[in-house]
């Protein structure tokens, strides 16, 4: 019998919505169906801004939750259109995996705070968009595993494991969005299964492209590739303590931001802009690099997804830092590089229906095994 459920995921890169409509019932997943909303550049600003401390930013965040719910639930009907020339109707999803938008992740607590003091946050209107699609939502996936004392990130690893492990390598999967996050799958039962976020992914090469060639991100990494590496900066950026911060850990735009990077760039006002490009390039390649020799050290193959799987500069530069490793993107595996995280919380939505755990403690460092999310019927 058919398993129907959608996922939406929009994330750090700020760049859009995508989703999928997810058949489980095989042996494996089967993606019927894709659609993507881009979000405009006004609206991909208001997104940023609400990453930090801005003016009246409760109204802001309530009227951008509610933007982000209708522009899921006109992906929705994207699908369900694509659906129903394959006799799917409606009635037949059991539930939609919405994601919403990280604008704050802060799941460390401090020592005076009372435990699962730590949070995170992302804008979405799941009442809104269960009234929109007339069908059953599942939101709110991080907080749980937050109030279990974990990181609340990443929470892909398990159904990585399930798409992409192997009984017979190790293998590495890594997602290049806005931040870039690493899965590492043993190929061995009794092993752990690893996952945290590298740093930084897509989120400063996008801002810098953005600012000084007006388009939103650096297309197949040409512009990076036009300039040339600018070594002391590159130290600079490596210095950050996040980086030595032992596993589990996550992070996000509100460690690696634009002001953050503004204090990494004033020794270095003269540079040419393509230069920078070029650094920042190698930086978030130099990141990814490290964690897979440290954490992935026996995979002999990396997987790529995301947006950054279509960056072939930044590929060719993960290659060259991991020659005895095999880095392709997800296309090669049966999953587009824009479909994965749909997929994944696809799978988050149809683990809650299940009430089985959705999180990998190993992976967040939460206390157990959770269920995650939050229903919103029809």
């Amino acid at each position: 019998m058919p398993d129907y459920y959608i996922g939406l995921m929009s994330g750090t890169s700020l760049d859009g919505a995508d989703g999928v409509l997810v058949d489980f019932s095989g042996e494996k997943l089967r993606v019927l169906a894709a659609a993507t909303e881009s979000f405009d550049g006004v609206f991909r600003a208001e997104l940023l801004a609400l990453n930090s401390p801005t003016h009246n930013e409760l109204h802001r965040a309530a009227v951008a939750a509610n933007h982000i719910a209708a522009a899921y639930a006109r992906v929705v009907d994207a699908l369900l259109g694509q659906a129903a020339a394959q006799g799917i109707a409606a009635p037949q999803v059991r539930a939609i995996g919405a994601h919403g938008q990280t604008v704050r992740h802060q799941p460390q607590r401090t020592s005076d705070e009372p435990a699962g003091a730590g949070y995170t946050l992302q804008l979405n209107n799941p009442a809104l968009l269960a009234e929109l699609t007339g069908i059953d939502v599942v939101a709110d996936f991080r907080s749980r595993d937050v109030a279990a004392g974990g990181q609340g990130a990443p929470l892909v690893p398990a159904f990585h494991q399930g798409v992409f492990g192997s009984q017979d390598a190790t293998v590495c999967v890594l997602n290049l969005g806005g931040i870039s996050n690493l899965s590492v799958l043993p190929h061995e039962a009794s092993s752990l299964v690893l996952g945290f976020d590298c740093g930084p992914g897509n989120a400063l090469m996008d801002a810098w492209c953005q600012q000084h060639t007006g388009q939103p991100y650096d297309a197949g990494g040409a512009w990076a590739a036009s300039g040339k590496l600018l070594p002391e900066l590159l130290a600079s950026l490596l210095d950050e303590p996040y980086f030595s911060q032992p596993i589990p850990k996550s992070t996000g735009r509100d460690l690696f931001s634009l002001e953050w990077l503004a204090s990494k760039l004033e020794p270095f006002a003269a540079a040419q802009p393509e230069d920078v490009q070029n650094t920042l390039t190698e930086f978030t390649a130099s990141a990814c690099v490290d964690s897979v020799t440290r954490y992935g050290k026996e995979s002999a193959s990396l997987i790529v997804c995301g947006g950054g799987a279509f960056n072939a500069h930044l590929l060719a530069r993960l290659q060259v830092g991991l020659p005895h490793v095999r880095v392709s993107t997800s296309d090669a595996h049966g999953l587009p590089p824009l479909q994965v995280e749909a997929a994944a919380f696809a799978w988050l939505a149809q683990q809650m229906v299940l009430r089985r755990p959705g999180n990998v403690p190993s992976v967040t460092g939460a206390q157990g095994l959770r269920v995650l999310g939050a229903v919103y019927p029809a």
